[in-house]
């Protein structure tokens, strides 16, 4: 296992004033067995910052450390890392043992050290009985675990996932969650998870990177990303449904400063009767989602969402309903640059 440090970490495709700089200086210090996930929208960068610590892209600038020692200029394979991608890549023609053992044997591993460490991480995935089947006579979850089980009998200091739960139904990505979880705990061993679903990454961060145009918006735990969000953009980004942002604040009295945007969850906007901190809202639609309704109303030009639970009814569309606002769950942000106020 190892710590992993970025310090201004960038990366440019090209040269010169024509250069195209997609990574612009993330700084993270990673501790020795910690569970990192960079999230972010498709295009952010977060593979790309992925793929530089793997070695997999060279580094225009800065450094990456992995366990102490600079690794901006070595090999992949000098990195003592092990990678897990979207596409599971295993060899057809191969068993779910052959696959798992592949690597150790071209190390040249004795027989027997590798058949203990294939055993070993097929017990942790719950991978013994499929150990004689082919790639093609397994689900897809099945499928992803043996690729998991082939990076773990590699024994390394790092485990790099690039999105590799995308390929998975709902079902199946919840339930891999709870095994990857599971693998964590067990091993221990130093993990950076690339996603682009804020579920995943609430669920499976001790810590998060949330990227963001190549831009390393805010470091911090799944709490603190959602209850004290850096910048509009992360609010926005980070919860389901996502924070509402207004424009311009309905009264004076909530305290904000001139001309910035004011945010609040939808769970911190509280149905409640007319009254002089209530907000007048012009239902447009509404969502059940089981044991909760996402109710879409406007206030003025602005569309807000309201969660309310199953006990609840649903308003008509087009009624008007008021809603109050949590006084000590309200945020404020820069409404030129986006960025936290409070």
């Amino acid at each position: 296992m190892a710590a992993i440090t970025l310090k201004n970490v960038i990366k440019r495709y090209g040269k010169g004033a024509s250069a195209n700089q997609v990574i612009h200086g993330v700084n993270a210090e990673i501790a020795d067995g910690e569970f990192i996930v960079i999230v972010g929208p498709s295009g952010c960068g977060k593979s790309t910052l992925l793929r530089m610590v793997a070695g997999l892209e060279e580094i225009s600038d800065g450094t990456i450390s992995i366990g102490g020692r600079v690794v901006n200029d070595l090999e992949p394979s000098e990195r003592d890392i092990a990678m897990v991608f979207q596409n599971y890549a295993l060899y057809p023609h191969m068993t779910v043992f052959d696959n798992m053992a592949y690597g150790l044997k071209i190390a040249k591993v004795p027989v027997d050290e590798i058949k203990t460490r294939v055993d070993k991480a097929a017990k942790i995935l719950e991978l013994g009985q499929y150990l004689a089947r082919k790639p093609r006579e397994l689900s897809g979850g099945q499928r992803q675990r043996v690729a998991m089980g082939r990076a773990i009998v590699r024994q390394p200091q790092v485990f790099l996932f690039d999105e590799p739960l995308s390929n998975l139904d709902a079902k199946l990505r919840a339930q891999t969650r709870l095994e990857i979880q599971k693998l964590h705990r067990e091993l221990g061993i130093t993990s950076l998870f690339v996603t682009h679903d804020q579920v995943e990454a609430m669920t499976l961060a001790q810590r998060m990177v949330v990227m963001n145009g190549g831009v390393m918006e805010q470091f911090g735990t799944p709490e603190e990303v959602y209850t004290r969000p850096a910048s509009t953009f992360v609010a926005s980004f980070m919860g389901s449904p996502p924070m509402n942002l207004l424009r311009k604040a309905p009264n004076t009295a909530l305290g904000g400063p001139a001309g910035a945007t004011l945010g609040i969850r939808p769970e911190h906007l509280q149905l409640s009767p007319q009254n002089g901190s209530s907000w007048a809202l012009q239902v447009e639609t509404t969502e059940m989602l089981g044991a909760e309704r996402l109710v879409y109303a406007r206030l003025g030009d602005e569309l807000l969402i309201v969660r309310t639970d199953e006990s609840t009814p649903s308003p008509a569309i087009g009624s008007t309903i008021h809603a109050a606002p949590r006084l000590d769950r309200l945020h404020w942000f820069d409404g030129d640059t986006g960025k936290r106020l409070n």
